[in-house]
């Protein structure tokens, strides 16, 4: 019984090691398997949570582990991602520094979230993996995708200005659903309408052969698109 109470930190740590790894072939410029890598993280990031659930293996520890896992995998590699495209197309520029205010911002969500009771169905705010796969997914599209997205991406500005938008959304008390289904629950048609949204952008994708990275984009940036839209007609229904 005691190992397999072990099992949730055990896959916890294989985020951790993925996100490890993701870093050291970011700085050998192998950008493309650093997002492989994050996406496996992002696998081992779920199943920790479903095991701890399914075998009631909670513990501080576990909850501390996660989080120390997911600032590396969550918040500095895609930090570094986007600091490494930027030095390869603009070496020696100040603002290629700028994308590692992800990792500061990440550091600040993951505590909040720690102690924010409010957070137990929904999100305040962009969570880690979305922000994470989010950059991951826009270096990799702009390297295997079309040159004039590619352009737009390895600009100067692009990357720094996403980075500083990405850094607010991270702290920001902008209300963001979760794909938790939880019977009653007033946002399970949203959900259900999100994930028809992404079913729809994968079966395009695929009939319209574009690289399969631009599903991970255009989902997570149709997510904050309908969060957004969500908060601010709530806004305006307060008033």
């Amino acid at each position: 019984m005691k190992i397999i109470k072990h099992i949730p930190n055990t896959i916890t740590s294989m985020n951790l090691l993925c996100g490890v790894l993701g870093v050291i072939f970011t700085f050998q410029g192998a950008l493309d398997l650093a997002f492989y890598l994050m996406i496996l993280a992002a696998v081992f990031d779920f199943l920790d949570g479903f095991s701890a659930r399914m075998l009631k293996a909670y513990s501080p520890m576990g909850k501390e582990l996660d989080s120390l896992a997911d600032l590396i995998t969550f918040g500095f590699l895609p930090s570094i991602m986007l600091y490494k495209c930027m030095d390869l197309y603009h070496p020696g520029e100040w603002y290629c520094f700028l994308p590692l205010i992800i990792v500061i911002f990440s550091a600040l969500r993951l505590a909040k979230f720690n102690i924010d009771e409010r957070q137990s169905e929904n999100f305040l705010g962009l969570a880690t993996p979305s922000c994470a796969l989010l950059c991951g997914s826009l270096i990799y599209s702009a390297d295997q995708g079309a040159a004039s997205i590619a352009s737009i991406v390895h600009g100067a500005y692009f990357i720094p200005v996403i980075s500083v938008i990405l850094a607010f959304l991270l702290i920001s008390e902008i209300p963001m659903f979760s794909l938790k289904f939880k019977k009653g629950s007033v946002y399970n048609r949203i959900r259900i309408c999100y994930i028809a949204i992404v079913a729809a952008i994968a079966l395009t994708t695929f009939i319209l052969k574009i690289n399969w990275g631009y599903i991970i984009l255009l989902s997570l940036t149709c997510y904050i698109a309908f969060n957004l839209l969500i908060a601010c007609f709530s806004f305006k229904s307060d008033k």
